[in-house]
């Protein structure tokens, strides 16, 4: 990156006081992640992840994590350091980055799963953990069904095409008897105000971000994305988070030969493109008050 790129990159961000944690929020394939190399390099600060997908250690191509390349370069945590098979929340997130806001680095936290970011600087109510008998209820319903057990008011503030969000809220209500929403009425005090940070929100072209939603798949499969769901194909279980990240299902119906590689990566580039709208809607209603940053007017796609 020439002086010229570096200029059009810093012209465009706030500015970044040197005791602010920076937050970077923004849909997949928008280039979150080199941005936060380039703060991190150029202001000083440790990486800090807030992508759901990229906490498993089963996935660094699959999910997009950082390459060991780019780790080197800058200190990074809470990547690729849950089990696929470990519980893993908002909640959990919330209580492993919590210690990282006073650990002496910045904190440059990352992602694109909104709910993470919303837990750390509107709060989270303590919900009591869901029964294990209650989550297997949960999945065998599909999801009109879990949608029709949530009351209008929750509806109303998640996103009901992400089977995770609707499930999660069933699963509250039929544990608790009380709605989501009821108990985040209760939501303490968050743990990081917003107005103490440098918060950074991607609002990028939509033809841009689907050019390259469209060649990242491509260069996954170029860098071992087949290869890394054929070693986890014998522990496949429909029902854990970590193999519902997108790309996953498709190739490993690929890989028993549902499909050819051609439709698998057709379905998974459909899939990240939708995933990626929803992600824009849901950072445009909730994130208004952040920096708006649009850098595809800048590269090609």
């Amino acid at each position: 990156m020439d002086n010229n790129d570096r200029s059009q990159i810093w012209d465009r961000l706030p500015p970044i006081p040197d005791d602010k944690p920076v937050l970077i929020a923004g849909p997949t394939a928008s280039g979150k992640s080199a941005l936060a190399l380039q703060i991190a390099e150029t202001f000083g600060g440790v990486i800090v992840n807030a992508d759901a997908s990229q906490v498993y250690d089963c996935w660094r191509v699959i999910s997009a994590r950082p390459s060991i390349e780019e780790e080197a370069r800058a200190p990074h945590l809470l990547y690729g350091h849950i089990a696929y098979d470990q519980e893993y929340s908002t909640g959990h997130w919330l209580r492993e980055v919590t210690p990282l806001l006073t650990g002496g680095q910045r904190p440059i936290i990352v992602g694109g799963t909104g709910l993470y970011f919303s837990a750390l600087t509107e709060g989270m109510a303590d919900i009591p953990a869901t029964p294990l008998e209650i989550r297997a209820e949960a999945d065998q319903l599909d999801l009109t069904a879990l949608i029709a057990g949530v009351d209008t008011r929750t509806q109303e503030r998640i996103d009901t095409q992400n089977r995770a969000r609707v499930q999660r809220a069933w699963e509250v209500q039929r544990a608790t008897g009380r709605s989501l929403s009821d108990w985040q009425t209760e939501t303490p005090p968050p743990v990081l105000n917003l107005t103490d940070t440098v918060p950074i929100v991607f609002d990028v072209d939509k033809q841009w971000l689907l050019d390259r939603i469209t060649r990242r798949f491509d260069l996954m499969l170029d860098s071992g994305a087949l290869q890394e769901v054929e070693a986890m194909r014998d522990l496949y279980d429909p029902t854990l988070p970590a193999f519902k990240a997108i790309g996953v299902p498709e190739l490993l119906a690929y890989l028993d030969g549902h499909l050819t590689l051609d439709a698998a990566k057709e379905r998974a580039t459909i899939a990240t493109r939708r995933f990626a709208k929803r992600q824009r809607t849901w950072f445009r209603a909730r994130m208004k008050n952040w920096n708006q940053i649009d850098f595809s007017k800048r590269y090609k796609p």
